[in-house]
């Protein structure tokens, strides 16, 4: 972008944050993700970097938001309440590092600035720990009593809400004081003075939390009587904490989570501060470590980020700090967070990026579904280019269009999707997306059905679809044909050498050879591969053969439902009823397939071609006889096919969605939105130790 376009989106961006910072902080409501809010303060943070001239003193990224409400006494910190800066990647925190070390240790000097015990050898030492996703507050104590209790506020300013933390158990009235065999067993006795903690003023700051499960017991009884759900922990810890009425706080079982010591009571390390925590009688998250570099702290990361989901509180990355205070101390504030400590984030679930355009993809069926492409952006690690649109109606409704700032969202494998727009941040003269009225690719007319959502190319013999037919046929759950991917599917239909998917099994290595990328090894390859897979189980054949709503699992129940292909072909709409997870549309749109003659001539030509269908695997027991299973979320200990093979053996369902009919939803790491909707529907959850207990 030339200067004047990144002038005026600093602008937009300006403005959108500070409405989301405004919503956040002041309100406690939320209408993006935190990860979508982050990604907008990243992008305005980036364009800044870029073109420091256009920062102003006023931006977002100089300032903590959050002015305080009037309904509260106003109370100043003494010591700013910075929030940090934040790096969503390991190579950002790196570059963190390069910054700071050339402040310790400026060039042309051979010492640093400061010699603190965190340093040694140009190496600085860490204190890793949580980033908890609470609310930030400070607790002053004088003589060891709680005095006052204030929330961060705009950083200077917070509010006074004493009465209200003092409702929170793990708050201490009164501060313990811990005995000098304490002190010495921590290698504390030395360095702090109990004096300065007790006979002046003494101040520690932490994270005012709600559990998920008290949220989710919350939650439970105001769907009981019909009122609004809140949206978050954090939110509502907040909510709870800013209500004129203790009452409210109080019934809210707060807990609260100290991570820092603001008065100098001789500590010389953050991670002292830790150790000297608890014997004050403050509950610190055991989750920590020291660490000597960074790689330490990269795989830290991926070991928190890995079991995040089980921890009682909602976390969204973690703080990693210059150990030694006097370095900390030393390297300043620049802007609104200090320097040496950072935010390094787990790869968020959601994210804002643009709409740079809308186009179709044709499907297997004929279906035309809008998809969004992306200016690239990171989302749950994985860079992101395209996005689902799935409709024209869920166009209209979402009303994104070409241009747009749009938050999407990726959970699990599933392909990330258009959460919603930003529509403060919509340039001028954007139009309305709509849908042609011609194919695309093959100019006949697109139609769509009575009843449906669905606009389709109503051209069977369109290259698209026929395409897309190839590369169902050979997908991993289908014949999967190794080595027989799109590029190679486009070259064999371009030359001609195949027209429908039985002509896959007559190719020859004389075929091959002549083509571009294949030599003699590669085809014989190929052909040997194309042979083998000319024994399938029945379940895969009715998924290959690409029936209209009959997906992987609906196959299976199929296969063990009728146990042969023949059997299946005679079959009634009345049979099909008594399948399990079949309706009147799926039921109708088999019989259908297999009482058209094309259908019937391709399978004819499939098992004139060599296919041998084998019948479905025998069950080795009825453990799980009419139970039904739901997978969500990545596995460790064995992969989800794995998992689904060893439930049907043993006389169980899979379903790919959750409903009330579900008996279990198995969560694994990173669940996606089932995991939410199964809360919601009170359906059993369990997580992978349990369910390796139920099958072993």
């Amino acid at each position: 972008m030339v200067k004047q376009q990144v002038q005026q989106r600093i602008l937009v961006l300006r403005k959108a944050i500070n409405h989301h910072r405004y919503l956040y902080h002041v309100l406690d409501k939320q209408e993006i993700d935190d990860a979508a809010f982050d990604s907008l303060k990243h992008e305005l943070w980036q364009l800044e970097q870029q073109f420091p001239d256009l920062t102003t003193l006023d931006s977002p990224t100089q300032r903590v938001g959050g002015e305080p409400l009037d309904k509260f006494i106003k109370v100043q910190h003494q010591t700013p309440m910075f929030s940090l800066e934040d790096v969503f990647s390991f190579e950002e925190l790196v570059d963190w590092e390069k910054r700071i070390k050339k402040m310790v240790l400026p060039p042309n000097r051979s010492r640093p600035l400061v010699k603190g015990a965190g340093w040694g050898g140009g190496q600085l030492d860490y204190f890793v720990e949580l980033k908890i996703d609470g609310f930030a507050v400070a607790l002053i104590y004088e003589k060891g009593i709680l005095q006052t209790g204030a929330t961060r506020g705009n950083g200077k300013v917070g509010e006074d809400v004493t009465q209200n933390l003092k409702t929170i158990e793990s708050i201490p009235l009164q501060l313990r004081r811990p005995s000098e065999k304490e002190l010495v067993g921590a290698g504390l006795s030395q360095v702090i003075s109990l004096a300065k903690i007790f006979n002046s003023r003494f101040e520690v700051r932490g994270e005012v939390v709600m559990t998920k499960k008290i949220f989710e017991q919350i939650n439970a009884k105001r769907r009981q009587k019909n009122q609004a759900l809140y949206a978050n922990p954090r939110n509502t810890a907040a909510g709870s904490i800013r209500q004129l009425n203790p009452k409210i706080a109080a019934s809210r079982h707060l807990e609260f989570l100290s991570y820092d010591i603001v008065s100098g009571v001789g500590q010389e390390l953050h991670s002292q501060e830790h150790l000297l925590l608890p014997f004050l009688g403050f509950k610190v998250d055991k989750h920590f470590e020291k660490c000597s570099d960074l790689e330490n702290a990269r795989l830290f990361h991926q070991k928190i980020n890995k079991i995040r989901d089980g921890l009682p509180y909602q976390i969204d990355g973690l703080v990693v700090s210059v150990d030694d205070n006097e370095i900390f101390v030393k390297l300043g504030v620049a802007g609104k967070a200090p320097r040496g400590a950072i935010a390094y984030k787990f790869p968020g679930k959601q994210a804002t990026t643009i709409v740079e355009k809308i186009i179709l993809s044709i499907g297997r069926t004929g279906a035309l579904t809008p998809v969004a492409i992306l200016k690239s952006v990171k989302v749950g690690g994985t860079m992101i280019s395209r996005a689902t649109l799935h409709n024209v109606d869920e166009i209209k409704r979402l009303d994104v269009r070409s241009g747009d700032t749009v938050v999407i969202q990726r959970a699990g494998d599933v392909i990330p999707d258009v959460v919603s727009v930003i529509k403060e941040l919509r340039p001028k003269n954007t139009t309305e997306f709509k849908m042609p009225a011609r194919c695309p690719v093959c100019n006949s007319p697109v139609v769509r059905a009575k009843g449906e959502v669905i606009y389709r190319c109503g051209n069977l013999k369109c290259g698209a679809i026929l395409k897309e037919q190839f590369y169902h046929f050979v997908s991993r759950h289908a014949f999967d044909i190794v080595g027989l991917g799109p590029k190679i599917i486009d070259q064999l239909m371009d030359s001609g050498l195949i027209i429908d998917v039985a002509d896959i099994f007559k190719l020859t290595e004389g075929d091959l050879v002549p083509l571009e990328r294949f030599a003699a090894k590669s085809a014989k390859n190929l052909v040997l591969a194309i042979n083998r897979s000319k024994q399938i189980a029945l379940s895969r054949f009715i998924y290959a053969l690409g029936i209209r709503h009959v997906g992987e699992e609906t196959a299976t129940d199929l296969a063990v439902r009728f146990g042969s292909l023949s059997a299946l072909q005679r079959t009634t709409l009345d049979n099909l009823r008594l399948v399990r997870d079949i309706g009147e549309v799926v039921a109708k749109s088999i019989v259908d397939y297999f009482s058209n003659k094309r259908n019937l001539n391709l399978i004819d030509k499939l098992l004139a071609a060599g296919v041998k269908i084998k019948s479905e695997p025998k069950k080795i027991g009825q453990r799980l006889a009419d139970q039904s299973f739901v997978f969500t979320g990545e596995l460790v200990k064995m992969s989800r096919d794995q998992a689904k093979n060893k439930v049907r053996a043993l006389g169980g369902d899979i379903s790919e969605s959750v409903s009330r009919q579900a008996d279990f939803v198995v969560a694994g790491l990173n669940p996606g939105t089932k995991y939410q909707k199964a809360k919601k529907l009170g359906v059993k959850i369990i997580d992978e130790k349990e369910f390796l207990n139920m099958i072993f």
